[in-house]
């Protein structure tokens, strides 16, 4: 008995990512946030649950708090490219030229997925350093 108590509490704990994906892939952003923060709780490495914070708080327009979690992905994990990517396009958008071109050439260095976003990216990061 005390065994499938423990199980199951400790399943509980570890399925609020998921659930948190349920309710993000349904919009319910409130929700979702809400079981990503419960993930953190008992999961606080976990750089998933930071980025789709990050993504809430980028649909929220709470762009300090979407730069904190993107931020903690990094750190988490320095080679995540869609954090960093994420991170390089936000700087742009503060017209942080340099940080945006630093977070670019790093992320060209160890690219997989976000390759050609981030040439594109850095070209667009050029050109505003011109002006």
């Amino acid at each position: 008995f005390f065994l499938s108590l423990i199980t199951s509490s400790l399943f509980a704990k570890s399925d609020y990512f998921n659930q948190g994906l349920i309710f993000y892939e349904k919009n319910d952003l409130d929700k979702a946030k809400f079981k990503f923060e419960q993930d953190l709780v008992f999961n606080p490495k976990n750089e998933k649950s930071y980025l789709y914070l990050s993504k809430i708080f980028n649909t929220q327009n709470k762009l300090d708090l979407e730069e904190q979690n993107l931020k903690v992905v990094i750190l988490l994990n320095p080679k995540n490219e869609e954090a960093t990517f994420n991170l390089a396009k936000l700087k742009l958008k503060d017209s942080d030229y340099k940080e945006s071109k630093k977070l670019i050439d790093r992320l060209l260095i160890f690219c997989e997925s976000y390759c050609q976003k981030s040439k594109k990216l850095k070209i667009q990061i050029e050109n505003s350093l011109k002006k």
